[in-house]
C-alpha cells in the first residue's frame, strides 16, 4: 500500500506544469504554442519574460526536491521510486493529456534531494558545456550522462543502474534536439 500510494502521489506532484500555468496567469499565452511547444523552463524563456521562465525552473526543481526529501526522511526504501515518479508526472502529465516537459529541471531537483554532490556534478558540467556551445540541449545531455560516470568513478554501483535510465530517459525526451543538433539546426538558448 505504502510504495502505491507514494508512487501515485509522487506522479500527481510532479505532474504540475508550472510553465503552463505560470505562463496562462502571467503572460495570458500557451507555452505549448511557443517555440518548441514543451511546457519545461527553456521553452518558458523563448516568451521573453525571464522572470517567469526562472520561476518555472526553481518550481519544476522544487517539485522534485521537497517530496523526495521527504520520502529519503521517512520511506527511505522508495527513494528510486518516487524519483522516478516524479519525473514521469513530469515528463508525462496527467493534465495535459501526458505531453509534458522533457524533464532536466525535475531531474536537477532529484539529483540535488538524493546527494547534493550529484546535483552539483552536473550543474557545473551543465554550465561549461552551456558556455562553449549556448545549446541548452546538449548541455543537459552531458550533464545527464556525467552523473552515471561520476557514479562508477567512485564505485558507487548501487545507483549507477537507476541513474542510467534517468539518462536513457531524458536521451529519449532530447531525440528531436540530438536530430537537430546533427543536422546543426538546433537553436541556441539565451539564459541571460
Amino acid at each position: 500500500m505504502d510504495i502505491f500510494f507514494i508512487a501515485v502521489t509522487c506522479y500527481l506532484i510532479g505532474s504540475i506544469p508550472f510553465g503552463f500555468i505560470l505562463t496562462k496567469i502571467f503572460l495570458k499565452r500557451d507555452v505549448r504554442e511557443i517555440g518548441s511547444g514543451n511546457i519545461g523552463a527553456t521553452n518558458v524563456l523563448r516568451t521573453g519574460n525571464k522572470t517567469v521562465g526562472y520561476l518555472t525552473l526553481i518550481l519544476d526543481i522544487l517539485k522534485a526536491v521537497i517530496p523526495i526529501i521527504y520520502i529519503k526522511f521517512f520511506f527511505q526504501d522508495f527513494i528510486y521510486i518516487s524519483a522516478l515518479c516524479v519525473f514521469l508526472g513530469h515528463v508525462f502529465p496527467l493534465w495535459l493529456k501526458f505531453k509534458g516537459g522533457k524533464g532536466v529541471a525535475t531531474f536537477v531537483g532529484i539529483l540535488f534531494a538524493i546527494d547534493i554532490y550529484l546535483g552539483v556534478v552536473f550543474t557545473i558540467l551543465w554550465f561549461i558545456t552551456f558556455f562553449i556551445s549556448k545549446y541548452s540541449s546538449l548541455s543537459s545531455l552531458v550533464g545527464a550522462a556525467s552523473i552515471p560516470i561520476y557514479l562508477l568513478i567512485l564505485n558507487q554501483f548501487d545507483q549507477v543502474i537507476f541513474f542510467i535510465i534517468m539518462f536513457v530517459l531524458i536521451f529519449f525526451t532530447h531525440r528531436e534536439n540530438i536530430k537537430r543538433l546533427k543536422n546543426k539546426e538546433e537553436n541556441k538558448t539565451n539564459i541571460y
